[in-house]
């Protein structure tokens, strides 16, 4: 079933499922969702009292996920349109003739279409090619700096996440979001090294926390740009 609090002026939504257990429990999924699992005999207000305890904790949770969460941004791939690539703008300059090719000049991406309407998948195959490449490149050293740590990754795939800027699996594979090419180096290491400290601790307990600033000192200031950039 799901309910929500009153905290200040956040309205907390949360889902409640109740099971054979001891203890009532409360985790933020990386989707932002509130769950809490609760022996089958507690009470609606004592659920919510011990939400309104833990308020702070949730609200900080879900500020920490945000920056996994990629934003829509509507396209029209158009002439002069502004697209991202690590972090720097370039402008959309689009030309039709029968040899397709995006070539990154100066300041502007030129995609040389068969037709307008190929332009976006044009743009889009581009910018998975460099994902496959650059994703690589940039995590090989931090793969390796994890060593020392008695860990790897199995592999590095990239897939589509709607609400996902990298992810985890139990057999230690790393999946990354293609879309995080358009962020700056700095933001792609920061989501690498967020999900090489999950091969360590699974959970965003204090020690994952400790840990991912030991292995990255500036992670929050990274995470801001990424929660901004592609905003």
């Amino acid at each position: 079933m799901t309910a929500a609090i009153q905290f200040g002026s956040k309205i907390i939504d949360f889902r409640l499922e109740y099971s054979d257990r001891k203890s009532l429990g409360i985790t933020v999924t990386p989707e932002m969702e509130v769950l809490v699992k609760a022996p089958t005999d507690t009470t609606m207000e004592k659920v919510k009292e011990k939400i309104r305890k833990k308020a702070p904790w949730i609200l900080k949770q879900q500020s920490f996920f945000l920056s996994f969460q990629p934003k829509t941004t509507l396209r029209k791939f158009i002439n002069g349109e502004t697209h991202l690539y690590l972090g720097r703008q370039y402008r959309l300059q689009i030309t039709i003739a029968k040899e397709e090719s995006v070539k990154l000049k100066g300041k502007f991406i030129e995609v040389t279409a068969s037709e307008k309407s190929r332009t976006k998948d044009l743009l889009n195959d581009w910018y998975l090619k460099h994902a496959q490449t650059k994703f690589h490149v940039i995590a090989a050293p931090l793969i390796d700096k994890f060593k020392k740590h008695k860990v790897e990754p199995s592999s590095i795939v990239l897939r589509n996440m709607q609400t996902r800027w990298g992810s985890c699996t139990p057999k230690g594979k790393i999946i990354l979001n293609p879309e995080l090419i358009k962020a700056p180096k700095g933001c792609i290491e920061y989501v690498i090294i967020h999900e090489l400290c999950h091969l360590i601790h699974h959970d965003h307990t204090q020690k994952f926390l400790d840990l991912q600033t030991k292995e990255m000192k500036d992670w929050e200031k990274w995470k801001m740009k990424l929660e901004k950039l592609l905003a």
